[in-house]
């Protein structure tokens, strides 16, 4: 084990070693830099990009390139990189994650490794996780960048496409994690080659990278459209769960948050619904319903999982405490929480395109990223993105004083505690941060300072546009801040006039995090660039992590001692027992991301190779070799079928083929049973086929060349858009059910991608089928637009309504013969369907 630890503060040690030599390097050349005149400066931008053209290598040109941009921030920004501002830079260069401590400048220690990835052209994106951080950097550092000779871009979610073409054009872009992944769906569902924003996905630089790439992990980025359902038995099962008992009809597992009805809360279900069943196959929907209610009842808690605002159910982030706007839980489980706050229940959503943030991050050339706290999830971030946890070393020591946790009996004696000190250091002017982990436990707090007559801000998910100014204010003489655990990750606390003398900021957690690296991120609040500072976490048996993690032992010895509420213990035990605790917590999470992954993986797959298909038709100038090659495999398909091997030739059903091949793709007789008699299948495949280009030539020769491309793209988008959409619920739908293939000894990731591949094959098949049909039975009478296939919406899974889908061309529709099948593919004749009263 001591070997391993070795290895790893080595390989730290070998790396600072080589960044320091770097960063020595850059020093040597700040006297030669600093004589040139600012045109000098500049000029330098275009000779990198020459002499990148010409061969060099990024690397190569790092040292001088380091040196400009520093020598521009002097004289732009009023700013000079330091040493470790420069080690950090060299090491978002190679790829791999500076963790910097708060105040150390990494909003700077960026512009340099981004200035130089800039140089080769292809665009470099810098990610921040709100739309106020992005364009605080993009203006900011942007005049450095210009400066420089550089341009620069910022994307923001209220964009139009031709602001985001421009945007994403530039040499930099700034922008949000959301707002790009969601560009990258909604380029994968355009139909005009122009409306494309993004270019390749090159260089990114992620600030606040641990809370990106695995707070947000499990959170998938979804495009969805209304599927209307029925929303009654939503409230019916509500009414039915509010009158069930705990322990008596259903038990609650805290631990799991698992719910589960008991035998006597399973015969009052179908007492109350008038069933023999209730596991009836046939009762499969109302069983889902009930759990579902049961769910929003016993584990889902009104201001701690979500809060009711503006007649709507919106999700907190249990990690930042911000609220999650246009998010909603799925499975139902949202329609069960609003018919449960008496809200109005509104209708399921179906997903039209989705990507989670771990694999759409993957897919840039090189990715790297910046935060004061990813040591701790070090070896997922080797193992998931392969990028490196470089810890690069404070510019002044750091001086704050952490103090070993006090633990309480119970949560009141814990909050009383709490607000006594921060009294008393309000009373002598200390500023004060408190964090909290639950907006409930924020607003408790601050209902005792409210009694106490002590002035203070509360910062949680309620009121987060003010955010970026609370903070700032945060470390003036006598300021009291309560937030969340993670408000204002990006935003400096600078400690106001004669707050030194005082000791500094002084931070008191209210309960430990499930995760270290939160914990710590409160701490780094405090002691910024060598300031003075203190943290104070304070911890009750009866907090969740406490209570989760067998506290029974500890809060019964404390009760034999005698102990009462006022008095803390400082035991360096339950201090080891909450760390042991975290890092199973932590190990779990990790354990549950990488099997999200791995299931994601099998999509991952898919969408790439109908994205890659999808770009190739809408780049393609012909597509008629594509749409031949679609048709000659659905006949090969069809033949197949009717003509097994293993059969006897008399035994084939000839007639099969004859009515599928004139009822899909040639006109009636075109075919007939002589033609195919006596031959085998391959000839009459090559028979079929011959007779279909035959037909094909036919069309062409009735439109223009223009009009018959067009009218091949429109057909070919249609049908991948739509089969890929009903494929991505379907794997959806298999997913969710597939766990329970455990019970049968089978494992259910090989079952998945097993199954997986197998619908994705009958999706292809689906596809060349639709295409080969409509390509040969449509008929054109009008001019051609392409179709979306269904509107759809961004379901923006942290802030904001979600980035709308932009606006398509006005479509029409295609004409069909009226004795043709209809067009959206329902099977019946066009006259009977879509061209009913036409």
């Amino acid at each position: 084990m001591l070997g391993i630890l070795n290895k790893v503060f080595d390989q730290n040690k070998r790396e600072l070693k080589k960044l320091t030599k770097i960063a020595d390097q850059v020093e040597a050349l700040a006297s030669e830099t600093e004589k040139l005149t600012d045109d000098q400066l500049r000029e330098k931008t275009e000779e990198f990009k020459k002499r990148y053209q010409n061969g060099e290598t990024l690397d190569d040109l790092l040292v001088e390139a380091f040196a400009v941009v520093r020598e521009g921030a002097r004289r732009v920004l009023g700013l000079y990189p330091y040493p470790v501002q420069i080690m950090g830079g060299a090491s978002l260069h190679d790829g791999n994650i500076s963790e910097m401590k708060t105040g150390e400048g990494k909003t700077l220690t960026a512009t340099m490794p981004v200035y130089l990835n800039a140089l080769s052209g292809k665009g470099v994106h810098v990610i921040t996780v709100n739309e106020y951080l992005a364009s605080r950097d993009a203006r900011e550092m942007g005049q450095l960048y210009e400066f420089l000779g550089l341009t620069v871009g910022l994307n923001l979610n209220s964009m139009t496409k031709e602001e985001k073409q421009e945007a994403y054009a530039a040499d930099i872009t700034y922008g949000t994690n959301n707002e790009f992944g969601f560009d990258y769906l909604r380029d994968n569902m355009i139909l005009y080659k122009n409306q494309k924003v993004q270019r390749g996905l090159y260089f990114c630089v992620i600030d606040e990278v641990d809370s990106i790439l695995i707070d947000e992990a499990r959170t998938p980025l979804i495009i969805s459209g209304t599927a209307q359902k029925s929303t009654s038995l939503y409230i019916q099962a509500n009414a039915f769960v509010r009158m069930l008992k705990r322990d008596t009809d259903y038990t609650y597992d805290e631990k799991t948050k698992g719910v589960q009805l008991t035998e006597e809360g399973i015969n009052k279900s179908e007492r109350a619904f008038g069933i023999d069943n209730l596991f009836d196959i046939s009762h499969v929907t109302l069983n889902h319903h009930i759990n579902q209610a049961l769910k929003a009842h016993a584990s889902m808690h009104l201001d701690v999982d979500y809060v009711v605002q503006d007649g709507e159910i919106v999700i907190v982030d249990q990690f930042t405490g911000r609220l999650m706007k246009g998010r909603r839980y799925s499975e139902g489980l949202h329609q069960a929480i609003e018919a449960k706050e008496g809200l109005e229940v509104q209708n399921e959503s179906m997903t039209m395109a989705t990507i989670t943030f771990q694999n759409y991050f993957r897919m840039y050339e090189k990715l790297s990223g910046m935060t004061g706290t990813a040591k701790t999830e070090e070896e997922e971030f080797r193992n998931i993105y392969n990028m490196n946890v470089i810890v690069i070393p404070t510019n002044k020591p750091v001086i704050r004083d952490d103090r070993p946790d006090l633990i309480f009996a119970s949560m009141d004696g814990k909050f009383r505690a709490v607000c006594e000190d921060i009294a008393e250091r309000n009373k002598k002017g200390q500023p004060v941060l408190v964090g909290t982990v639950a907006i409930e436990t924020s607003e408790l707090i601050s209902n005792y300072l409210t009694k106490k007559g002590i002035r203070h801000n509360v910062l949680n998910a309620k009121n987060h546009e003010r955010e970026a100014e609370i903070i700032a204010e945060a470390g003036h003489r006598g300021a009291v801040t309560i937030a969340t655990n993670m408000a204002g990750r990006g935003t400096d606390i600078k400690l106001g006039e004669g707050v030194l003398e005082l000791g500094g900021l002084a931070v008191v957690g209210t309960e430990r995090h499930e995760s270290r690296r939160i914990d710590n991120q409160l701490r780094g609040r405090s002691g910024r660039q060598g300031d003075p500072g203190v943290t104070q976490f304070y911890l009750s048996m009866e907090d969740e992590l406490m209570r989760r993690f067998g506290s029974d032992n500890m809060k019964a010895m404390m009760q034999r001692l005698g102990m009462d509420d006022t008095q803390p213990i400082q035991s360096k035990m339950v201090s080891k027992a909450v760390e042991s605790a975290q890092k199973r917590v932590e190990g779990n999470n990790f354990d549950a991301r990488k099997q999200l992954l791995s299931y994601d993986d099998v999509l991952r797959q898919q969408r790439e190779i109908i994205y890659k298909q999808r770009n190739d038709v809408i780049d393609a100038e012909n597509l008629r070799e594509i749409v031949e090659a679609m048709i000659l495999a659905s006949i090969e398909r069809n033949v197949e079928a009717h003509t097994p091997k293993d059969e006897d030739s008399e035994d084939w059903n000839l007639q099969g083929v004859v009515d599928y091949v004139n009822g899909n793709l040639l006109h009636e007789g075109d075919i007939t049973l002589n033609d195919l008699n006596g031959k085998d299948p391959e000839d009459m495949v090559e028979t079929i086929f011959a007779k279909v280009k035959e037909r094909y030539n036919e069309k062409e020769e009735l439109l223009t060349e223009e009009q018959m491309r067009e009218f091949e793209k429109v057909i070919v988008l249609r049908s991948v858009d739509s089969k890929w959409i009903d494929h991505i619920d379907a794997m959806d739908q298999l997913r969710q059910g597939i766990h329970l293939r455990a019970y049968g000894q089978i494992d259910p990731l090989r079952e998945y991608q097993s199954e997986g591949f197998a619908m994705f094959e009958n999706m292809i098949a689906s596809i060349e089928e639709d295409a080969a049909k409509y390509v040969m039975k449509a008929e054109i009478r009008n001019n051609l637009q392409r179709q979306e296939v269904a509107k759809g919406h961004a379901v923006d899974p942290k802030e904001g309504e979600g980035g709308k889908v932009k606006k398509k061309p006005v479509t029409k529709s295609i004409d069909v013969g009226r004795n043709d099948p209809c067009i959206c593919g329902s099977g019946e004749k066009y006259k009977n369907c879509c061209g009913k009263g036409k």
